[in-house]
């Protein structure tokens, strides 16, 4: 018996040094209450943290709110529902449009741990300001380069991005813009809980692809945004594609349009007792042109108080960041364009402009790596040539500015719209063996892409673009290296639009 219960003894002694160096599941306190992440590999992770109330019933339609705190401890391992949103055609993002919710103001963090004072680097999805969540982050390598990742979610299609007059009387005179509102409270969280999360509130990075990129560039005009960001990155988004600003007064008529399908006229009340499927299935009915209902919410609206003046005004006259933009060679590439019939692409793209653009696309020099002519109009009207534009503004005001062109295809293929995301949450190689994610990670840390992070390798040096003198890295399929830019230079002089 004595013997038995020496053993016991023994073993319970070996037992619990043991179960005290087990990682115990980490709890931190933000505003609302305490959260409890969990471990995962080398790092701590986060989920689903409200960064604000749920914009429901009566917050429906109105500037984010302060989130309503909670009792106990709030479990963060799980991924937290999407925005309600519209079902893609392709079904990218089946998976968030099932596991969606109206109450889904929430933020993933990752990071290697909860003290320090690390780089942040803030991710805004894209999806056309539509469709999408906040998730890459949290699944990402980008913590071994010594940063805390985080990831947030915004209202999407006629829930975050709808003015009408109704609206704005009841708003002071403006409305719209939600989405971006949730950006900026979501940036506000950052700055006050991120050092509970070992990161540095005074150097925060925003990054995003897409409308994720649009919204980044819209931050940086937002004066609600300024100081709350030091560094951005832009991946294939600028404040408007291309397309001519929309005023506060149009944007309401877009509003008015959606209130007379849904049958509510100027009834705030009925608009927000409006089902789910209601409101998105009326999503889908809108029209606006010349692109019908594919780019409603990626139309930018001067709504006044969100953004009191067109964005580009805004930027020249804020202070200056260090940024990155750029663009993939090919963005958009479908079998289905009509290639004898390039004339509509032509007119919808660069307006009265179209012919001569379109005369100036026959007549270059086919680029097998730029695909088939309606490709070629449609990646350059929306994307390259408003990305030269932004460039050339932001260089041009003293904004430190890099700029890039993503040529990498599967199997050695054409790249296309997004693909480059892969290189940025994964430390893989392009060409030449080069990490894309050192470029980001070290503006992130440094200010600068040609610095140094926690593992970065050599890489080639990334030159400055400057109006004067513009010049882009490649990212190829078998090199990385400088080139000259704006390689579609003629083309762009059909728009001037950002």
């Amino acid at each position: 018996m004595q013997l038995r219960r020496l053993t016991a003894a023994a073993l319970l002694a070996l037992a619990c040094p043991l179960a005290a160096q087990a990682p115990a599941d980490p709890v931190v306190t933000v505003g609302g209450g305490r959260v409890r992440g969990e471990v995962t590999g080398d790092a701590l992770v986060f989920r689903g943290i409200p960064f604000a109330a749920a914009p429901t019933g009566d917050l429906r339609w109105k500037p984010p709110q302060p989130v309503v705190p909670w009792d106990g401890i709030r479990a963060a391992m799980d991924v937290g529902p999407a925005c309600l949103q519209h079902l893609e055609s392709s079904e990218w993002n089946r998976a968030q449009w099932l596991h969606a919710s109206e109450d889904c103001l929430t933020l993933d963090v990752k990071t290697p741990g909860l003290s320090g004072k690390r780089p942040v680097m803030v991710w805004i999805h894209g999806g056309s300001n539509r469709a999408g969540a906040s998730g890459g982050p949290a699944d990402s390598d980008l913590t071994a380069q010594g940063v805390v990742a985080v990831g947030v979610q915004y209202r999407l299609g006629v829930l975050g991005w709808l003015s009408h007059p109704a609206l704005s009387a009841e708003q002071g005179g403006s409305s719209g813009n939600y989405g971006l509102m949730d950006q900026i409270a979501a940036l506000q969280w950052v700055h006050d809980n991120i050092a509970k999360f070992g990161g540095d509130p005074d150097n925060v990075t925003i990054f995003g692809e897409s409308a994720g990129s649009q919204d980044v560039s819209l931050l940086l005009a937002a004066p609600a945004a300024q100081g709350l960001f030091d560094e951005a990155i832009m991946e294939s988004g600028t404040p408007g594609f291309g397309l001519p600003f929309r005023t506060l007064a149009e944007g309401e008529a877009l509003g008015e349009q959606f209130a007379a399908k849904a049958g509510t006229g100027n009834d705030l009340a009925k608009m927000r007792a409006l089902s789910p499927i209601a409101l998105y299935a009326i999503e889908d009915q809108l029209e606006e042109p010349p692109h019908g209902n594919g780019m409603i919410f990626l139309h930018t609206t001067v709504d006044g108080k969100v953004l009191p003046a067109t964005p580009d005004k805004l930027i020249a006259a804020n202070k200056p960041k260090p940024v990155i933009l750029g663009t993939n060679k090919v963005e958009f590439a479908n079998e289905q364009f009509d290639e004898a019939n390039l004339k509509p692409y032509a007119q919808a793209m660069f307006g009265g402009q179209g012919a001569a653009a379109l005369a100036v696309f026959k007549a270059e020099q086919a680029d097998p790596r730029r695909g088939k002519i309606a490709t070629r109009i449609i990646s350059d009207a929306l994307f390259h040539c408003p990305t030269d534009h932004l460039a050339d503004l932001l260089a041009s005001n003293g904004w430190p500015t890099w700029r890039y062109q993503f040529d990498v295809g599967p199997d050695g293929g054409l790249t296309s719209h997004a693909f480059e995301i892969g290189w940025v949450f994964e430390r893989k190689p392009v060409g030449g063996g080069v990490p894309m994610q050192d470029y980001w990670a070290a503006l992130a840390v440094s200010g600068d892409p040609n610095g140094k992070t926690a593992i970065s390798a050599v890489r080639p040096k990334w030159e400055r673009w400057t109006p004067a003198k513009p010049r882009q890295i490649e990212f190829g399929q078998s090199a990385t290296a400088m080139a000259p830019g704006k390689p579609r230079a003629e083309t762009c002089t059909f728009s001037e639009a950002f």
